[in-house]
């Protein structure tokens, strides 16, 4: 069974920065696609980041870019997301997600989600 554990969320004040990580465990054959999610009070789930296997090709919301890095330790089967200059606006939980299939004989690509993260933004 496949798992996704968030970690590195806390509370920290506008300009700060924190380093989410996210690792996935369990039975894993290939990692097509790695990304965040966040969900604020209130709102819809909203892509953050995401980042190909295949290549390290990246992607960013709007609100993020520039401010915000998502990365991979390949070896460690482990995402991260860099969040620099935070704002308020980016208080939400924060969802590790993953495009992967689970072994050579379910070779299927399937999503799998983290638990959540919270990232609370306030002075």
């Amino acid at each position: 069974q496949v798992q996704l554990v968030e970690s590195g969320g806390g509370l920290v004040q506008p300009g700060g920065s924190l380093r989410l990580s996210c690792a996935a465990s369990g039975s894993i054959f290939s990692i097509y696609v790695m990304g965040w999610y966040r969900q604020a009070p209130g709102k819809q789930r909203e892509l953050v980041a995401t980042i190909i296997s295949s290549g390290g090709r990246t992607s960013y919301a709007d609100s993020v870019k520039g401010r915000f890095t998502i990365s991979t330790d390949n070896a460690k089967n482990t995402v991260y997301l860099q969040m620099n200059s935070l704002k308020p606006e980016d208080t939400a939980v924060y969802y590790c997600n993953a495009i992967l299939s689970a072994s050579y004989s379910d070779r299927a690509p399937h999503n799998y989600w983290g638990q959540g993260t919270q990232v609370t933004v306030s002075s």
